[in-house]
């Protein structure tokens, strides 16, 4: 759980060996460990949800991609949640499920008394479109994750097929019947993951249904999604948005994301999310990530991928500060 004045780090990692235990991590698969600063962070398997439905404080990232992390060792840090990323890595389904048993920590378990992971997991799929998201989606969460991240996003319907993947289909009656939900419904290994008889129950897109404990987060990475951002956040469903300045430049045929018109790209972005209220990520560096915080974004990197560096330090304490401020 986040606590309000709280904020984590968090990183890019390739998965290693979990030393002294049986079960070995993915050394395919990279991880994007992420941490929150908000009243409620992610999902509570015995209902006590904890996700990003308010916005007062700001998130913070921290990316590295050859730490020597393993699912053990993630199982027990102090971040908060991590992204699996398997766009960039293999997309293998049976490794992420060793993955998330080896983020089984049963010692924490009976201490806290609860079954709420204290480093939740997302996947990143690497589908962009297309019915092959369906497919994707439906078989990471069918193994346990709590939350998906859907790259490079271009438009509303694009927006609308990752939450309609993303939730069961609703009752005639149902209030938010609408995205109708595609996913099929097997959710014999996720209900053991989560330890809970009723995931079919929980297992909704937040902030849609109040009382669901999965979340969508949408990429903007491209001038289509720039211009379609706000038909984007008019899909019910969406949680938060996270902008890539890399890919965006280079899809904006800019070498750097320095640029000017890449810069009105990012402040379109975030302006929309602060007038829809949904969280606004972006990566940042020391030098960006105080300018970041004021603007208005809630969820900053605040690392590269070289790791736990200096920099990353340097970051996370500017990042502190501004929010203490």
């Amino acid at each position: 759980r986040i606590n309000s004045k709280e904020g984590r780090k968090t990183a890019w990692v390739n998965d290693r060996r979990c030393s002294g235990e049986a079960l070995r991590a993915l050394s395919e698969h990279l991880v994007e460990l992420h941490g929150q600063h908000d009243d409620r962070g992610l999902l509570n398997a015995r209902g006590h949800r904890t996700l990003l439905d308010e916005y007062g404080g700001h998130q913070r990232f921290l990316k590295a991609t050859k730490a020597a992390f393993s699912a053990c060792s993630l199982a027990r840090s102090n971040l908060d949640f991590v992204i699996i990323d398997m766009e960039h890595a293999p997309f293998d389904v049976e490794r992420l499920r060793e993955f998330l048993l080896g983020m089984t920590d049963k010692r924490a378990i009976l201490d806290k008394g609860n079954l709420q992971p204290n480093v939740t997991p997302i996947v990143r799929i690497p589908a962009t479109g297309g019915t092959e998201v369906i497919t994707q989606v439906k078989q990471v969460l069918d193994v346990g994750v709590f939350g998906v991240m859907f790259p490079s996003v271009d438009n509303r319907e694009q927006a609308e097929v990752a939450i309609k993947a993303m939730r069961y289909p609703q009752l005639t009656d149902a209030e938010d019947f609408e995205p109708r939900g595609l996913r099929g419904r097997n959710p014999a290994n996720a209900s053991w993951y989560w330890g809970i008889p009723d995931y079919h129950q929980k297992a909704d897109v937040w902030p849609l249904d109040d009382a669901g404990e999965l979340l969508a987060i949408i990429q903007i990475e491209t001038p289509e999604g720039v211009e379609n951002i706000d038909a984007i956040l008019s899909v019910p469903g969406v949680g938060a948005i996270f902008i890539g300045p890399a890919d965006l430049s280079g899809a904006m045929g800019y070498a750097s994301a320095s640029a000017p018109e890449v810069e009105a790209a990012i402040q379109t972005v975030l302006t929309a999310c602060l007038t829809h209220d949904v969280a606004c990520a972006i990566t940042t560096s020391p030098d960006s990530v105080e300018q970041r915080l004021t603007e208005g974004f809630t969820m900053v990197t605040v690392g590269t991928d070289s790791g736990l560096s200096a920099r990353a330090a340097e970051t996370l304490s500017k990042a502190k500060s501004t929010i203490d401020q």
